[in-house]
């Protein structure tokens, strides 16, 4: 229908090239626009029918800050007006109309040790309305209007891989790390008196790259050493650590079912139950590198592949199968 591009290329560190040096960040569409962060820490503002550039960033550029070294990771999120994302070295707030900075919070520095992973979310903890946002050391966070850091936790990480998405759940808060563990943070208080943040507690068991799926009071979680836990959210204890599969999953569930789509092809089904690892079926449903996220619409099942998108008709009934819809 439409193509756009603009420069963007580069390569990452050699310990991180083994997962390719390629845009790392997910799209967002929200009204009619379509906002795509490219590897070199550039967010640009598309027409969706179109795919006209509306506005266009260049963080180091426009900012003055040095090119992450990992490139930009963080997937865009949008709230009304405004568009959020780690970016520049920190956490920023742009207008949505031209992409101009509201603020910028969270200043880490960018470069080798800056530039973060993982993605925000917007949640009402402890009754006040406000961003979620975990770098590469420390979750916070973050008042919406003003920028202003409300409340802060160290996170434990090898060489800051904070990378997955922090998961909400009512005043608290899950979060796993590459060579900290799997920790849940209470936060307390309020705008007036302020806040403060708690370790309700922390397991020994590390997540990767893969974001979790939180059902009926348990956290699904793929973790470092390639298994898959099952962590029961009141006590922090794994009801069940699978086998090892692949390197990477990305997670997505409907009911009771899982689907899990690892970085070598294999599409997973499991049923989330705390009670046992119940892999329903498996099977490879492409040869090359799987990174992107797995998407569900409605009955179909979108794969990206390395070079090719590939679509499945998710039969759901007594036996859930898989049939292939159309491929390019």
């Amino acid at each position: 229908m439409w193509s756009t591009e603009w420069p963007g290329a580069m390569s990452v560190p050699f310990f991180a090239a083994a997962n390719g040096s390629w845009i790392r960040s997910t799209p967002t569409l929200d009204g009619g626009e379509l906002f795509v962060a490219g590897i070199r820490d550039v967010l640009v503002c598309l027409a969706a029918e179109t795919g006209g550039v509306k506005w266009r960033v260049d963080f180091p550029k426009d900012a003055g800050t040095s090119l992450p070294s990992f490139g930009c990771v963080c997937s865009p999120l949008i709230d009304g007006d405004h568009v959020y994302m780690q970016a520049a070295g920190g956490f920023v707030k742009l207008n949505r109309s031209d992409g101009s900075l509201i603020w910028k919070s969270l200043d880490d520095g960018g470069g080798m040790y800056g530039s973060a992973f993982s993605s925000p979310v917007i949640a009402t903890i402890a009754g006040h309305r406000q961003a979620v946002v975990q770098t590469r050391k420390q979750l916070s966070g973050v008042d919406l209007a003003s920028g202003e850091v409300l409340w802060s936790h160290d996170v434990e990480a090898f060489r800051g891989m904070n990378i997955l998405t922090p998961i909400v759940i009512g005043n608290t808060i899950f979060t796993s790390s590459y060579g900290g563990g799997s920790f849940l943070f209470r936060v307390q208080g309020s705008r007036a008196d302020g806040f403060s943040v708690s370790q309700v507690w922390r397991n020994k068991v590390q997540g990767y790259m893969s974001s979790p799926i939180v059902l009926e009071g348990h956290v699904y979680l793929h973790l470092r050493n390639q298994r898959f836990a099952c962590i029961n959210l009141k006590t922090g204890q794994e009801a069940w650590i699978s086998t090892p599969f692949g390197k990477y999953w990305s997670l997505i569930a409907s009911g009771d079912r899982i689907l899990a789509l690892d970085e070598r092809g294999e599409l997973l089904l499991i049923r989330a139950t705390p009670e046992k690892f119940d892999l329903v079926d498996r099977r490879e449903i492409a040869n090359r590198p799987t990174w992107a996220h797995v998407a569900i619409a409605d009955d179909q099942v979108f794969v990206r592949e390395l070079d090719a998108m590939t679509v499945f008709n998710w039969k759901k009934g007594d036996s859930d199968r898989l049939e292939r819809s159309a491929s390019e």
